[in-house]
């Protein structure tokens, strides 16, 4: 099985993002003199950017599911958690979600808006994508539609993470778990995603080609679209 990719040889998917309280702070914060005007704050591009991300990241997820080609490592989970248990596949990807946010607490991580959005956002807009979207019989256009999907979950990592308004629930708990254990990131979140695959493919979920192609492919995307999507730091608009 191909490499599943970490957090130290890719950028973090859409489930992470660097920004903290403290970006925001910064960029409503008065300048020092209090005459001067300030210029717009970057909460007007970062909040809609963080949206926009959060609701492609979702219907990514929905088109790569749709080709019935193999997800990645967490939707493989959320897939099989519906086969086995019912509910919606989005459903599943908010309920996980709220339940990794919970073990935040003992590793005292502090969310943000991008965490809270995470959750919120991502499971609604697959689940619409899911309904709107009829999966294609013909592997040429399920090929297709895998590969749409892939460049779509790039982009909309770009968005989410430049943003830079907190880490997703994911992340955070492999963050969390590095703080605490001393272990790298790269073998902590190789063993978290080894193991919700492990159990997503023996509760019935998806695995194939496209498991394989988005582990290869989400870093050098990701990594093209944040040099475009990254909001600035500092005060400045």
């Amino acid at each position: 099985m191909a490499a599943v990719p970490t957090a130290e040889t890719v950028p973090p998917t859409a489930d992470s993002a660097p920004g903290t309280a403290a970006d925001t702070a910064a960029d409503t914060a008065a300048p020092a003199g209090g005459d001067a005007p300030r210029p717009p704050s970057r909460l007007v591009r970062r909040v809609p950017q963080l949206a926009a991300g959060l609701v492609l990241y979702g219907v990514s997820m929905g088109l790569m599911l749709r080709a019935s080609l193999g997800g990645n490592p967490w939707d493989v989970f959320h897939q099989g958690l519906a086969r086995h248990f019912g509910l919606s596949v989005g459903t599943w990807v908010t309920l996980v979600g709220a339940c990794v946010l919970l073990l935040w607490v003992p590793l005292r991580q502090r969310p943000g808006v991008g965490t809270v959005g995470n959750v919120l956002v991502l499971g609604a807009a697959m689940d619409v994508t899911l309904r709107l979207v009829e999966g294609p019989h013909a592997l040429p256009a399920r090929i297709a539609l895998l590969v749409a999907g892939i460049v779509l979950n790039g982009l909309a990592t770009g968005l989410y993470i430049g943003a830079r308004l907190g880490p997703g629930p994911r992340d955070g708990l492999m963050t969390g778990l590095h703080r605490r254990t001393g272990r790298s990131l790269r073998l902590i979140r190789t063993g978290i995603e080894l193991t919700v695959l492990t159990a997503g493919i023996l509760l019935g979920g998806t695995f194939g080609i496209g498991t394989i192609a988005y582990a290869l492919a989400i870093g050098p995307l990701a990594q093209f679209f944040l040099r475009w999507c990254t909001v600035p730091g500092g005060s400045a608009a």
